[in-house]
């Protein structure tokens, strides 16, 4: 199983947008890197976002672009804040590959916990846009590659 998490794009501040959509440079930037994805093969049943617009209007785009059987979904449990270790547990139970669209704090803890074992270690940075790709083993989780803005 693979699982890709991504960081929304680049958001618009609170004051300019109540609901903090993406803006133009964001979802630009969430095109390409959307096609570097593609292009490294990856191909998922699914895409979970948390609900919260841009974290949806990411999700959306990464959608056009892989077009996931399972279309984008919001799903409880990938907010900022949540708990990652229901979301790890709840991993357990997958077979297809699958993304999930997020937010900081909750996407570096989330790959932390399932790379270490271990709550509070950071194993990769998530800039805005950033994708990062995680296979599960017989040993646990593996970073196969990570997609930053730069690199897209």
């Amino acid at each position: 199983m693979k699982l890709i998490l991504v960081r929304h794009g680049e958001a618009k501040s609170g004051a300019e947008d109540a609901q903090k959509s993406l803006t133009d440079r964001g979802a630009q930037v969430v095109r390409r890197v959307a096609a570097r994805v593609a292009s490294a093969g990856v191909e998922v049943a699914q895409i979970r976002h948390s609900g919260k617009r841009r974290a949806e209007q990411t999700a959306e785009i990464m959608a056009e672009v892989l077009k996931p059987s399972g279309g984008a979904a919001a799903v409880p449990g990938l907010r900022p804040n949540d708990d990652v270790s229901v979301v790890a547990d709840d991993l357990a139970y997958e077979d297809g590959n699958i993304m999930l669209v997020g937010h900081l704090p909750f996407m570096g803890r989330l790959a932390g916990l399932l790379v270490t074992g271990k709550n509070g270690v950071d194993v990769v940075d998530f800039y805005p846009s950033s994708a990062v790709c995680l296979s599960r083993e017989e040993g646990g989780w593996v970073i196969r590659w990570v997609i930053s803005p730069d690199t897209a």
